[in-house]
């Protein structure tokens, strides 16, 4: 059905919107809009409940909060819209399937609502700096008609870009296994899955039922449709089959029929074809290989040249405060990872310098949840000084000189650490902002700490 056809027929149907948060709000306002009759049910109570209370004095629309009466469904609904975060344990859920009643995340609605072409990311790990990516590089792409529009998990509700963009246009979904799994007609033109790890077992139950519902992003492609996948994980995919073609990708093996990382010439290569070379991609680590890869394969699908997935890639800095680049000053480059408010991420951090070439003043410390530190000793190869702040600063200058370093230096606020890095730096040195601490001792949030860390790259310019 084209989405003008689908549009005109929610007009006067009645719909329940199960579960509000941005997503649910965005729901309830498109299905509105659009002329249908819409009851929303929320747990929260309502005088608890803010983004309940608007929808009533900004829409006149109807809400049930403080908990979920599976009575409810004695109602004549046409179709139940699901926040993704809501478990198909559900009572409301399990009585909505029991009754026949279709069940849909915000992403299937997106799709009918659409005729624009749809570009679905998924992955465990990656998908956010994907999809990013690849909004700045096709945005930049002078060779395409109409716009292209980032939503879905990333923080844009799908229906926002979806209810604007014309048939010309482009929407770039990053996509959670929450929007997935359930979907029954949702149909990208391309789709990617990025890489495939252990997450979100306690909704799923399994590891077999999380790859399962990635894997619904394929489900409805057709022959005519493409599903780019990660060559160096084809053993997480098992025997699963897909009508699509698929279109590989690797950081380490040739891909003749796909997308390639060469290490010994270091080009990002489509097939047998230079696309452009490893210095003009800003992003360091393996994992931003892969990124990268993924959104050389959609250009090249979508037909732009080399020279504008260059264009584009090279302009891209990363998504804020996860391993961002800001800014390079008298040869020393700057990065913010700000969110890396845990051992993990900061190794992930770490292991993106790896090279013997790197060296790197590591700026670390935060609030002190009395976590050991000492995992993050081998993935310290490169460091060659320490900043440390906050209430774990003396855990990390410890670290520091468990590893033999003699340049640590401990400062009070960001600001103090930008400047005593830059002091100890050379040309040709990394210096990274990966706390592996949440910021709660000193900041709001890790928002407001690499915020004020790229203030204070700014000042040192002047």
């Amino acid at each position: 059905m084209e989405a003008s056809q689908w549009r005109k027929s929610v007009r006067n149907k009645k719909i329940l919107v199960l579960g509000l948060a941005k997503t649910g709000i965005s729901v309830a306002k498109h299905l509105q809009a659009l002329g249908a009759i819409i009851t929303v049910n929320d747990a929260k109570p309502l005088e608890e409940n803010k983004d309940a209370q608007a929808l009533i004095e900004e829409n006149n629309a109807r809400v049930v909060a403080g908990g979920h009466p599976v009575s409810l469904l004695d109602e004549d609904f046409a179709f139940m819209v699901k926040n993704p975060g809501i478990p198909y344990t559900n009572p409301m859920v399990v009585r909505a399937q029991e009754l026949g009643l279709p069940v849909y995340t915000d992403i299937e609605i997106a799709d009918k609502l659409t005729d624009a072409t749809i570009i679905g990311i998924t992955g465990s790990n990656g998908k956010t700096t994907t999809t990013s990516l690849v909004g700045e590089m096709l945005s930049q792409a002078d060779s395409l008609s109409g716009d292209s529009f980032i939503g879905g998990n990333i923080g844009i509700p799908s229906l926002d870009i979806a209810s604007q963009a014309k048939a010309r246009d482009r929407l770039i979904l990053e996509l959670s296994s929450f929007q997935l799994m359930g979907t029954k007609e949702f149909k990208p033109h391309i789709a990617a899955i990025t890489n495939i790890y252990a997450a979100h077992l306690d909704y799923h139950g399994s590891m077999e039922d999380y790859i399962s519902a990635k894997w619904q992003i394929t489900a409805n492609q057709t022959a005519d449709d493409y599903l780019i996948l990660n060559a160096d994980q084809q053993a997480v995919f098992g025997e699963r089959s897909t009508k699509a073609t698929i279109v590989p990708f690797s950081a380490t093996v040739a891909q003749k029929d796909g997308a390639w990382f060469d290490q010994e010439s270091q080009n990002f290569m489509w097939h047998e074809e230079e696309v452009f070379n490893r210095k003009d991609f800003f992003l360091p680590g393996h994992h931003n290989l892969e990124n990268m890869l993924v959104a050389v394969a959609i250009g090249k699908l979508l037909g732009i040249s080399n020279e504008e997935i260059k264009n584009g890639v090279s302009t891209f800095h990363g998504v804020k405060h996860r391993l961002q680049f800001v800014a390079e000053i008298d040869g020393r480059r700057f990065y913010n990872d700000s969110k890396a408010t845990n051992n993990d991420a900061s190794i992930t951090a770490l292991d993106s310098f790896n090279q013997a070439q790197d060296q790197v003043i590591w700026l670390a410390g935060g609030l002190d949840r009395g976590n050991e530190v000492t995992e993050l000793a081998k993935h310290m190869r490169q460091v060659k000084g320490m900043v440390v702040f906050g209430q774990a600063a003396d855990k990390f200058k410890a670290l520091g000189q468990s590893q033999g370093l003699s340049t640590i230096e401990k400062v009070t606020w960001i600001e103090d650490a930008v400047q005593a890095a830059y002091n100890m730096s050379e040309p040709g040195d990394t210096i990274l902002l990966s706390p592996a601490s949440a910021s709660w001792d000193q900041y709001p949030n890790f928002e407001v700490r690499g915020e004020r860390y790229i203030k204070a790259i700014d000042q040192l310019k002047k």
